[in-house]
């Protein structure tokens, strides 16, 4: 923890309920249960606007708020702000844990749904991890664009990863 990369002046990314798509590759052992290794589309002032103000990939083992999936990860999340999300509930057992040494996390955000999926980045498809409707209160979606990587919304910066590479498209 302790450090990140933060870029508030972009230009392309998704902004309020606008279709985006991220994946990020990263190690699928060094993580933790803190808030938030991220990477995706966050506020542009490191505030927390509230639900739906980010749209990122998170990939760890963290509980905060009841949060999580099955067993005890780690997983592939969504940051929508004010929780990490692993379905449209707190708690979604079947988006099961990632282990391997390398792990594909993909986060696929459209008007009123998204969409997580994961992997072994060395072999095999990704998985459904969920696919449906946002949680209460996150939609419609209020992305702002700024762009984060190991680091929350508000620069949470409790969480350890490492980042090898990742791709956000907008549309």
């Amino acid at each position: 923890g302790g450090m990140g990369y933060r870029n508030d002046k972009t230009s392309g990314v998704a902004i309020g309920d606008e279709a985006e798509s991220m994946y990020m590759v990263a190690s699928g052992k060094h993580y933790n249960g803190a808030c938030c290794f991220d990477y995706g589309n966050a506020e542009i002032d490191s505030k927390d606007h509230g639900p739906g103000t980010m749209e990122a990939i998170y990939f760890g083992n963290s509980k905060v708020g009841g949060h999580g999936g099955g067993g005890d990860g780690p997983w592939v999340m969504a940051d929508l702000e004010d929780g990490l999300w692993p379905g449209n509930m707190k708690l979604f057992p079947s988006n099961t844990p990632l282990l391997a040494d390398f792990v594909t996390a993909m986060v696929k955000g459209r008007a009123g749904g998204f969409t997580l999926k994961g992997g072994d980045a060395q072999a095999g498809p990704l998985k459904n991890m969920y696919k449906g409707e946002r949680p209460t209160n996150y939609n419609p979606m209020k992305k702002q664009g700024a762009i984060v990587l190991g680091i929350g919304g508000d620069n949470s910066d409790w969480a350890v990863g490492t980042f090898y590479e990742g791709v956000m498209t907008s549309g």
